[in-house]
């Protein structure tokens, strides 16, 4: 329980980051994106489901907040999560490459994602604009501050969470 609450409350703290403070660092309006550090990292050290529902609630907040339809960004940071999840088992908590990364390619992906299902579906076909002046200098911050927040994400997962239990190899295996 008390990894619940803390997990609320590193969600809440990074939306009200994302929201105030990150915005006032932005490089001509290109900001880091947290969330997906956040869901990206607690995937890697904490497992699938614990990136899964950290990917659900941080989107969750921001579609509540900001965004126009209820659940885009959700499902968007939930998959990221969940996705991430899948490199528990096979990397180490305390390296930094393999979540600077997955926090590069997560950012990537999610901004294709945002771009395809905003702007695309509108009749604005210039992507190559949109790449090169949002996405990859949105990217490459995103990455440059991912070695920052990791060391803080790692912190928070070992010396205040519970530890966590072992995921079961399958979904659809019932033990």
């Amino acid at each position: 329980m008390r990894s619940k609450i803390i997990l609320c409350f590193t969600i809440l703290l990074t939306f009200l980051l994302q929201s105030t403070l990150i915005n006032k660092i932005a490089i001509g309006s290109i900001t880091p994106n947290l969330p997906v550090i956040l869901c990206i990292s607690m995937g890697l050290m904490r497992g699938r489901k614990s990136g899964l529902w950290v990917g659900f609630f941080s989107g969750l907040l921001i579609d509540i907040f900001y965004g126009s339809f209820l659940g885009f960004y959700a499902l968007i940071y939930m998959y990221l999560g969940f996705f991430s999840g899948y490199a528990y088992r096979i990397c180490y908590d305390d390296e930094i490459k393999v979540p600077v990364m997955l926090a590069g390619i997560g950012d990537l992906i999610y901004s294709l994602a945002v771009y395809a299902l905003q702007f695309l579906l509108r009749g604005r076909l210039s992507l190559g604009t949109y790449l090169i002046r949002i996405i990859l200098p949105e990217a490459f911050y995103t990455v440059c501050l991912t070695f920052l927040l990791y060391r803080f994400f790692y912190f928070i997962n070992y010396h205040l969470m519970e530890p966590v239990r072992p995921e079961r190899e399958s979904v659809w295996v019932l033990r």
